[in-house]
């Protein structure tokens, strides 16, 4: 399936541009990766628009450093806000079409035996949504 990421995407109102590309991209060190998988774990929404799978994060500004930081590792990933709502100040940051792919869900699957039944189920829901088989594919190959 070709990537839509790049077709519904098109500086979309409020999205937060640091300037970073893809030749900026970095190795993940393991604790980075470590790092990576929690703050999902703990915070992140595994879903989709309906057209297209989609991990979101969402925070409340004061965490801009780790946005910023998440830019910097995966610049193909979108950052968005800063918003502010009912007293709530935060940015969104998305991970989504053939990034997710390639990038995140790999992470994701190398430490699936880490994943709780809950979060394990939330990914493995979109990924069946989104037809995207790989999670389930390498996930019994996993350390």
């Amino acid at each position: 399936m070709a990537c839509l990421g790049g077709f519904f995407h098109v500086e979309l109102d409020g999205e937060t541009d640091l300037g970073y590309s893809p030749a900026h991209m970095a190795e993940l060190s393991s604790f980075e990766e470590g790092f990576l998988v929690g703050v999902l774990v703990g915070e992140g929404h595994f879903g989709g628009d309906g057209k297209q799978a989609q991990v979101t994060l969402r925070m409340h500004t004061r965490h801009e450093k780790l946005f910023r930081w998440l830019l910097e590792k995966f610049p193909r990933s979108k950052l968005y806000g800063p918003y502010s709502h009912g007293g709530r100040n935060y940015y969104q940051w998305m991970a989504r079409g053939e990034f997710l792919r390639e990038e995140i869900l790999p992470i994701l699957t190398h430490h699936v035996n880490f994943l709780d039944d809950h979060v394990r189920t939330r990914i493995e829901s979109m990924c069946v949504l989104y037809g995207m088989p790989a999670f389930f594919d390498a996930r019994d190959k996993a350390p």
